[in-house]
């Protein structure tokens, strides 16, 4: 039997197979250390470091993130949260690379409205093209239109990752038919990013056949970071093999678990 924790299961990125379908966010947290022992906890291989709001090197003098992550095994993938403009999110994008020692993989975002934190997606686009022309492998933050992935898709992105809802809003997939329409359509990886709170979130998301998820609120401001990693970690197993068994289908009324055929009267 295949589980998750099989190499046969794995997914791939960028030349790289991965067997856990957790990423997880660095922000947020009390303390890098803090950030460590929920990295540890989660089993993630890839970590995301927002470029523009995390010392990762920019600032010789202050704390470095990265000397409080094991290097061994784990993928740091800088992002461009905080970017209003295709330009913006390019040039971030650059500084995550050197900084990161030419590592080509971004998670691309570009922030159209402040209110919502969604996607400028215009720009998202523009920024995705640029980017893979440039070597980049570019993984898009997208609202949860799957003509938006098919476009980012076509894009050059390595990876689509659809909102389930607001960034940091905790309230889990809102819209089940459109993420499980954009795993249908798409053919590069796809992972929830954004609006997952707890535990069942994250499993309803892989239940639908999501690639993976990526989460960071519902860890750094849970009660106890370190416990809902491991929750996490455990939800984002028993989805994939709950996909992987395939559901029984819904059905309207009720059908008895004994047949009625040959009972004992």
């Amino acid at each position: 039997m295949n589980t998750p924790a099989s190499p046969d299961d794995a997914w791939e990125l960028a030349g790289r197979r991965y067997r856990s379908r957790l990423l997880l966010g660095t922000g947020k947290y009390r303390s890098f250390e803090e950030t460590a022992e929920a990295v540890a906890a989660s089993g993630a291989e890839i970590v995301t470091v927002a470029v523009r709001r995390t010392n990762i090197g920019q600032d010789p003098k202050a704390p470095n993130l990265l000397d409080h992550l094991p290097r061994e095994g784990l993928t740091i993938l800088p992002n461009t949260a905080g970017c209003h403009t295709a330009a913006e999110a390019v040039r971030t994008a650059r500084l995550g690379r050197e900084l990161l020692e030419g590592s080509p993989l971004v998670k691309l975002e570009v922030i159209g409205d402040e209110r919502t934190l969604y996607p400028d997606v215009f720009a998202t686009l523009e920024a995705t093209a640029t980017l893979v022309r440039e070597g980049f492998v570019v993984m898009a933050y997208l609202n949860d239109d799957p003509l938006v992935a098919l476009r980012a898709e076509e894009a050059g992105a390595a990876a689509v990752m659809p909102l389930g809802a607001p960034i940091g809003s905790g309230l889990g997939i809102q819209n089940l038919y459109n993420i499980a329409e954009i795993v249908s359509r798409c053919r590069v990886p796809v992972l929830v990013d954004a609006g997952i709170g707890t535990a069942s979130h994250a499993a309803v998301a892989l239940e639908l056949g999501c690639t993976a998820v990526l989460v960071n609120t519902a860890v750094a401001h849970a009660r106890d970071p370190v416990r809902m990693a491991h929750a996490l970690r455990h939800a984002v197993e028993a989805g994939r093999l709950a996909y992987l068994a395939g559901r029984m289908p819904a059905r309207p009324h009720a059908s008895p678990s004994s047949p009625a055929a040959g009972r004992v009267t």
